[in-house]
């Protein structure tokens, strides 16, 4: 096995660890998933009262930061090891690679947005909010390809075009990994 396999193997054996909590409580294969919710020091609410915030919305949000959290730290160590920079190169690439990152991320944020719309109206869903959400779902994919060719762009002027295709090839498979995760755990529209 390549160490290029191997690495992006343990990646996604560490994004499916990260998940597999949530996965392991999800009740049945028709209902968001349910990772367990973070400890706080807060007291518990009473069952039932106005401020207790909603389970499924709580498990949501724990599950996505666990994802981003884990996953993010792994993307730059598999990066750092596969892109085998010199100093030249590692100089010139993070900045780069920074700047892409905050602009993927505002976009996750955005498809957390979709995700927890999606939970929201699953047990009630209409064609409507079916169409609304399977279009946004379509714009966030086009516009993390257009993020995508914009720092492969920036990279390869960087850097080289060999360079930027292996920069786009590993975040490439990891996205795959990402994406494959979330599918995975979300229930199929009713």
């Amino acid at each position: 096995m390549s160490r290029f396999t191997a690495l992006i193997a343990g990646f996604a054996l560490a994004l499916t660890s990260c998940a597999a909590g949530a996965l392991a409580q999800t009740a049945a294969p028709s209902q968001p998933p349910k990772p367990q919710t973070p400890k706080t020091t807060q007291a518990p609410k009473a069952p039932g009262s106005a401020a207790e915030p909603d389970s499924r919305e709580l498990n949501m949000r724990a599950y996505v930061e666990l994802l981003r959290s884990d996953i993010r730290s792994q993307k730059v160590a598999i990066l750092t090891e596969v892109m085998e920079f010199n100093e030249q190169e590692d100089a010139a690439f993070w900045p780069i690679y920074r700047e892409y990152d905050t602009e993927l991320q505002k976009l996750n944020d955005e498809r957390v947005g979709l995700i927890q719309d999606y939970a929201k109206n699953f047990e009630a869903m209409t064609d409507d909010v079916a169409d609304r959400l399977a279009k946004g779902a379509l714009d966030l994919e086009g516009r993390r390809n257009a993020l995508k060719q914009k720092y492969y762009e920036r990279v390869k002027q960087a850097l080289s075009s060999k360079m930027a295709a292996r920069f786009l090839q590993v975040e490439n498979q990891m996205l795959m990994l990402i994406d494959l995760q979330i599918s995975a755990a979300l229930p199929v529209v009713r």
